[in-house]
C-alpha cells in the first residue's frame, strides 16, 4: 500500500518536471507572437512606440482604444477576472466579461482592417483562436481605416473617451480638442464677397477711410434726370 502511493507520488513528480518545462516554453512562446503581432498591428494604425506592444496587460490596454473601448474597462475586466476568476459563479461570470471585452475592441479593429464579424468566429477554437485572429489582422496586407461608423456604445460609459500620448485619437472617439474645445467643422465665411452696405445718413467714416471702388474701369451710374452731373475729378 505504501509503495503504490510512493509510485503514484513519483510519477506526478516526473509528470510535473516534464509538462513544466513544455509548459513554460508554450507560455513564452505565445508571448513573443502576440507580442510581435500586436507590434505589427500597432504600426498600422500608426501608434508611436514599439515597446507598446510587449508590455503586457498594457497591449491590451492599447488595443481596446483602437476598437474604440475604453482601456479602464478593459483594464477593470482584466484585474477583477484574475483576483476573483477562482469564486464560483462569479469567476466564471468576470473571465466571460473580459472574452466579451476582447472581442467587442476586435470587432472594431477588424471592421478597419476590412475583416467582417465572421473573422471572430476563430475565438471558438480553444487556447489559440485569438492569437490566429490576431496574426490574420495583423500580417494582413491592408491597413487600418478608422474612418468607419461609430460602435454602438459610443455614446456609453465603456466609449474611449481618454487621450494618450503617441496612440492616435480614432475619427468617431467622443472627446474635445486641445483646451477643451469640442471639435467642430468649419461653418460659413463670416465676410462674403462683396463689397460692405453704405453707410447710415450721418454716421462718421471708418477709420482708414471706405473701401475704393471695384477697378477695371468700371462706369459709374448716369444721373438723375433733372440733375447736373459732377464735374470731372481733377488730376
Amino acid at each position: 500500500m505504501g509503495d503504490s502511493s510512493n509510485l503514484d507520488g513519483a510519477t506526478a513528480l516526473a509528470v510535473l518536471l516534464i509538462l513544466g518545462p513544455v509548459l513554460l516554453l508554450l507560455a513564452a512562446a505565445g508571448y513573443v507572437i502576440s507580442s510581435f503581432f500586436f507590434m505589427k498591428l500597432f504600426d498600422k494604425a500608426g501608434v508611436q512606440g514599439r515597446w507598446r506592444a510587449w508590455v503586457p496587460v498594457y497591449n491590451l490596454l492599447v488595443f481596446a482604444k483602437l476598437g474604440d473601448l475604453s482601456p479602464w474597462v478593459m483594464l477593470g475586466a482584466i484585474v477583477a477576472s484574475t483576483l476573483l476568476g477562482e469564486v464560483p459563479v462569479i469567476g466564471w461570470l468576470l473571465r466571460l466579461a473580459l472574452l466579451a471585452a476582447v472581442v467587442m475592441a476586435s470587432w472594431r479593429v477588424g471592421l478597419k482592417a476590412g475583416k467582417d464579424w465572421p473573422w471572430l468566429l476563430l475565438y471558438l477554437i480553444p487556447g489559440i483562436g485569438g492569437l490566429i485572429w490576431l496574426g490574420v489582422v495583423a500580417l494582413g496586407h491592408s491597413r487600418l481605416n478608422p474612418g468607419i461608423a461609430p460602435a454602438p456604445w459610443s455614446s456609453s460609459f465603456i466609449a474611449d473617451k481618454t487621450v494618450w500620448n503617441g496612440i492616435p485619437v480614432q475619427p468617431s472617439q467622443p472627446v474635445s480638442a486641445a483646451g477643451g474645445v469640442p471639435n467642430v467643422g468649419y461653418g460659413a465665411p463670416q465676410n462674403p464677397g462683396g463689397y460692405p452696405p453704405p453707410p447710415a445718413t450721418g454716421s462718421t467714416p471708418p477709420a482708414g477711410g471706405y473701401p475704393p471702388p471695384p477697378a477695371g474701369g468700371a462706369t459709374p451710374p448716369p444721373p438723375s434726370p433733372g440733375t447736373t452731373p459732377p464735374p470731372p475729378p481733377q488730376y
